[in-house]
């Protein structure tokens, strides 16, 4: 695609595109040919099938700009393929480049986790492409339905008077675009949060609630914490909840959930609990299961409550709802927008609600800011759970503590629970690393290393997840990567939801057959997971696949390139069960992005959609 090389006559170059878009064969050979025709790479025929259709080819003949579908491809390179398929009819103005812009920032932006864009915003990126005329362009877009569009008017600081008999002028609204999926799971979403607020009554009166709680409590055998009673009598009272608290909850979540059961029971509405994934929920019915006295309550992961049958398709919808009436989801923080539409449209009228989150955690790994949004709304109920019982005693919740604070510091760790393993190059941190999980923290701490997850701040580079899952991969299970680079016994995340599994999850690859590959879960489950293309190698995941998972053990890895902030370093630092390494290689400007990026920003509708409900 070298700009160099783009011929002078275009009508030949439309001529041979046009051909090939007429060619024989199935429509990956023939999208094939239509590439070959117009200078771009032919490895892009499947992806470009898979994202267009079978008729991918038409599609491309037609509009070049097309080919912007694909995240690995610039404006630039869409448009040098333009040229050679459409001569001197290629227009930075043309209405179908400046409707693949639109739909190409839009997709940007949601790999940054942003739900929308202000049109101020998409305006100013549109005028840095060429496009003299945005406002064409953004109609275009939506005109093609892949993008929505929602206007909202600012509320004024007061009220509205009318001086002298005259109506006062209303302000212009400000528009929002996003892409159509993502917009209308959002609007949806509102939409739904509001009609369970609306629609339900208590599940207990305050005082009955109480007792329940307090009763629940004597049976486990344990002082209930007034935190933890009070959250829970607002969930027997409110129908949107959201729990809040920071490391080393687990024992206060173990509370709430064996509580939560308890009213449910004696209510009769019924209780189901759920996690982001399968290594989270094994994690969650750990820690119920270490409480005295008898509770049934176990979690499971989300996709399976939801009966997901694909990615983004559910058996569990407003018209079959989730047969409980209160439904309790931990590790909230990695929710999605998505995710979040499809349990709120899965619950009946009249269902409580209930998010357990650690908000110093960073947003989810895909794109949307549930927790925050909804906390920020104030239209659902916000209580904070206590804190671990004795964070002198716990140094895992004291080093997440003190990440939460903003400092990156050392803490004092008798039983190895906390080791910071300092290192001055990407590859002697890469070194510490696999050394750590093979030997040393099996070794010393008892963790074998099949439990140990790394988690590296960056994927490339010599200690970022591409090389270190190369060198464990070497390691523990060479092979010849029979199944698209992975062999049976490889640790594999998988980054899709399907049956039995969600995206996220970390398990092993036990076989591969007609029906597609076989993968262990953390809760002993196996799931067949039938895209090929679902599976990555999971000995060491980003910190974004890591968001709503729990390990007993794990190395934290910060290379030298890392450009980290405290909600990113404080997800990798609070996913460990039992023992934490923090292989440091990024100097000082680590604990200083601890202390000054405090938040990551994400542009998002939902605040203004629970308002609008």
């Amino acid at each position: 695609m070298a700009e160099a090389s783009i011929p002078q006559a275009g009508t030949e170059e439309g001529a041979k595109v046009a051909t090939a878009a007429a060619s024989g064969g199935g429509p990956v050979e023939r999208t094939r040919a239509v590439l070959a025709a117009m200078g771009a790479p032919e490895a892009l025929a499947a992806p470009l099938v898979t994202a267009l259709g079978p008729a991918a080819d038409t599609e491309l003949t037609a509009d070049p700009w097309r080919l912007l579908t694909l995240p690995r491809i610039t404006p630039e390179q869409a448009d040098y393929c333009a040229r050679r398929a459409l001569g001197d009819a290629a227009s930075p103005d043309d209405p179908r480049r400046g409707r693949a812009l639109v739909a190409h920032l839009l997709r940007r932006a949601a790999r940054e986790g942003h739900t929308a864009l202000e049109e101020q915003r998409l305006t100013a990126a549109l005028r840095s492409a060429q496009v003299r005329a945005p406002a064409p362009a953004l109609a275009a877009a939506v005109e093609d339905g892949g993008v929505v569009v929602y206007e909202a008017v600012e509320e004024p600081d007061d009220d509205f008077g009318f001086d002298d008999g005259e109506a006062p002028e209303m302000p212009d609204p400000d528009r929002y675009y996003a892409l159509a999926r993502m917009g209308r799971a959002e609007q949806a979403l509102g939409a739904g949060i509001s009609r369970l607020t609306a629609s339900g009554e208590p599940i207990m009166d305050a005082y009955t609630a109480a007792e329940t709680v307090e009763a629940a409590g004597r049976r486990l055998g344990a002082d209930v914490a007034p935190e933890t009673a009070a959250a829970l009598v607002a969930v027997a009272l409110r129908n949107v909840c959201v729990l809040t608290h920071g490391g080393g909850a687990q024992a206060a979540i173990a509370h709430v959930l064996a509580c939560a059961e308890a009213i449910a029971t004696d209510s009769e509405v019924g209780i189901a609990v759920a996690a982001p994934t399968a290594q989270a929920a094994a994690a969650l019915n750990d820690a119920i299961a270490a409480l005295d006295g008898d509770t049934e309550v176990r979690a499971v992961p989300l996709s399976r409550l939801l009966e997901c049958r694909a990615p983004g398709e559910f058996a569990r919808t407003a018209r079959n709802p989730v047969e409980a009436g209160l439904v309790v989801v931990a590790g909230a923080m990695a929710l999605d927008v998505e995710h979040a539409a499809a349990l709120v449209d899965a619950c009946a009228n009249g269902t409580h609600l209930v998010l357990i989150a650690d908000p110093a955690q960073a947003p989810s790994a895909a794109p949307g800011q549930v927790v925050a949004d909804l906390v920020a709304s104030r239209t659902v109920t916000v209580a904070a759970l206590p804190g671990a019982p004795d964070p002198d005693s716990d140094p895992l919740a004291r080093m997440a503590a003190l990440v939460a604070d903003g400092e990156l510091g050392a803490v004092e760790a008798p039983g190895r629970e906390v080791v910071v393993v300092p290192a001055g190059s990407a590859a002697e941190a890469a070194h510490r690393t696999v050394q750590l999980v093979t030997d040393s923290i099996p070794r010393a701490v008892g963790v074998p290393a099949d439990q140990v997850q790394i988690i590296s701040a960056t994927r490339g580079g010599e200690a970022g997840t591409d090389a270190l899952n190369t060198a464990c991969k070497q390691r523990f299970n060479p092979g010849p990567g029979a199944l698209a680079g992975l062999d049976p016994g490889d640790r594999v995340l998988i980054a899709a939801d399907g049956p039995g599994h969600c995206a996220g999850d970390t398990g092993r690859l036990r076989a591969a057959g007609p029906d597609g590959a076989e993968v262990e879960l953390a809760d002993g489950s196996v799931a067949t997971v039938s895209d090929p293309a679902a599976l990555r190698p999971g000995w060491a995941i980003t910190v974004a696949a890591a968001h709503g998972g729990r390990w007993p053990a794990v190395v934290a890895v910060f290379p030298p390139e890392t450009r980290g902030s405290r909600p990113q370093v404080y997800t990798a630092v609070s996913a460990p069960l039992k023992h934490l390494s923090i292989v440091h290689a990024a100097g000082p400007a680590l604990a200083q992005a601890v202390l000054d990026s405090a938040t990551i920003t994400r542009r998002t509708r939902l605040v203004q959609a629970l308002r609008e409900s």
